[in-house]
């Protein structure tokens, strides 16, 4: 059989690609290396403990609705309301005039840096306000142009012309936050406090635009992992194949032919990859293939990605606690942001690559009682995700993977995992959460060299290529995000957040689309050839 589809990667790209192509009739197989679909998308139980085992909401921005409403997949969510804290301050993000609230809490930790901080609060809102147009309506992608005719001639063409005014703004602020922030104030615990949620060298237009993007948060009920199963269950009805433990060891580029690694033997008329990049150009065996034009073309794509980085990892620490769930909602939302210290996070200094397990402890307990804490709660949006009167949480920081392979590396994987897990409930315990220690029933963690074992990320990256990297390996601007699926490898497409930058959630549907249209397209030219 050749199927006209073969999509390798079962994260939310895969899947989007999957569930239209199946829906629009053509055979298609998609390949998840892991037992199960999701990638960074999951949800898993442990002693009636139900816990997101990758990211921990589902963000809108004009893609993910209109995207259920086309495939017709209807699915529950709850409110997932957002809250900030530092040191023993909270705040909650209810509206763009949540801002206000942040201000203040700014100027009441750091009085020295008002005007400053005024200065910056001024800046954010019209950068809110420019991203609001960018995300501001159902991505036209996801709508049907007879049948969404008023919402075409109402919204989506005076978006158009807006769209066209705020692009340029927006590329204009396209430095990291940290040294765009620096023009404003020299104070670096200030520009650490507001920077420090966000990856390494996030461009200053995207960071700085949270504070609106936080307010289009959903959570399924069941979990993010009810999205999932979703997709997984409109693809099974259309006739498409979804087959899990599978892992592509080559693929014959010229004879459309993939083989995984228990031997199974797969042809295709495209190929939709969706999984880490690197993987995919080691298995391009240059000399294989037949055109000029696409070996050199092929060999530059490996040559310029083979030195390139991941963005930041994580660490995360799950934990069931013996405390009822008022005692949490009583502090902050099901989804918190909480800093314990104002001092930032760069007094921690330098990560210490090749130092002593004394060095790295000593970072280590600096770096955990310095930097921001992403904190989720499913039962506090789901009343059904815990034990009666139990909670669990989990609890993330941003993580450096060559550290953590290097702390691999020399032998010293559980008592840092230990250590890590200690110095995280400790904080916590002495500054937001008191108490928490004692009430502590279980606990376990994933790092970032969990990430890259378990999804085959390059550097365990959560979000695709690092900021820090140049030039950038995808395409990052909005206008030209239809070119980011193709690939030099003849009747390969790509999909996901390797294939566009700033990468998510919603660039991940966008991609999966756009490449489920293409591939669409050229089946029927080739059918209609065929016919």
């Amino acid at each position: 059989m050749i199927y006209d589809a073969i999509i390798v990667g079962g994260g939310a790209s895969g899947l989007t690609a999957a569930a239209y192509l199946a829906k629009f009739g053509h055979s298609i197989l998609l390949l998840e290396k892991q037992p199960h679909c999701g990638g960074l998308i999951s949800t898993f139980t442990r002693d009636g403990f139900k816990f997101d085992g990758g990211i921990r909401a589902l963000d809108n921005a004009g893609a993910l609705f209109p995207m259920l409403k086309q495939l017709g997949i209807e699915l529950d969510f709850v409110d997932n309301p957002i809250t900030v804290g530092i040191e023993d301050e909270v705040i909650w993000v209810e509206s763009d005039h949540s801002l206000e609230d942040y201000q203040g809490l700014l100027n009441q930790l750091y009085p020295e840096s008002v005007d400053e901080i005024t200065a910056i609060m001024d800046d954010i809102k019209q950068i809110m306000h420019d991203m609001e147009i960018q995300y501001g309506i159902n991505n036209p992608l996801f709508l049907d142009i007879k049948e969404d005719r008023d919402y075409f001639i109402k919204e989506v063409f005076p978006w158009l012309f807006k769209y066209a005014l705020t692009v340029r703004k927006v590329a204009a602020k396209n430095q990291p936050v940290d040294e765009y922030l620096q023009s404003f104030s020299h104070n670096q615990s200030l520009i650490d406090i507001i920077a420090q949620h966000f990856f390494t060298k996030t461009p200053a237009f995207f960071a700085l635009s949270y504070f609106h993007l936080y307010q289009d948060y959903y959570y399924p009920k069941g979990g993010t992992g009810a999205f999932i199963q979703a997709l997984v269950d409109l693809i099974q009805q259309n006739g498409g194949e979804v087959v899990t433990d599978s892992t592509v060891k080559s693929i014959d580029f010229e004879q459309k032919t993939v083989v995984t690694e228990d031997d199974g033997e797969f042809n295709y008329r495209y190929l939709l990859w969706t999984a880490d990049q690197k993987t995919l150009y080691e298995m391009a065996k240059i000399d294989s293939l037949a055109e000029h034009k696409t070996r050199d073309a092929v060999r530059e794509r490996k040559e310029l990605i083979a030195g390139m980085a991941g963005n930041d990892s994580i660490l995360t620490l799950f934990l069931s606690a013996e405390l009822d769930k008022s005692y949490f909602e009583d502090i902050a939302s099901g989804h918190f942001f909480y800093t314990p210290s104002r001092e930032g996070q760069t007094q921690a200094g330098v990560p210490p690559i090749g130092g002593t397990w004394e060095a790295v402890q000593g970072w280590l307990a600096r770096y955990f009682a310095l930097t921001t804490y992403e904190i989720s709660i499913p039962v506090l949006r789901d009343s059904s995700l815990a034990p009666e009167g139990k909670t669990g949480l989990i609890i993330s920081v941003l993580f450096d993977y060559q550290l953590t392979k290097y702390i691999y590396d020399q032998g010293w994987e559980e008592p840092f995992r230990t250590y890590a897990a200690d110095l995280m409930i400790k904080t916590l315990d002495q500054t937001i959460y008191p108490g928490l220690a004692q009430a502590v029933l279980d606990r376990f963690t994933s790092t970032p060299v969990t990430v890259q074992r378990l999804t085959g990320s390059t550097d365990g990256a959560i979000t695709g290529w690092a900021f820090t990297n140049h030039p950038m390996p995808a395409e990052s601007q909005l206008v030209r995000i239809a070119n980011a699926v193709n690939t030099p490898l003849p009747d390969v497409y790509q999909a996901g957040q390797w294939t566009y930058s700033p990468s998510g959630l919603p660039v991940s549907l966008i991609t999966g689309k756009l490449a489920a249209d293409k591939i669409k397209s050229r089946l029927k030219k080739f059918k209609k050839c065929k016919g």
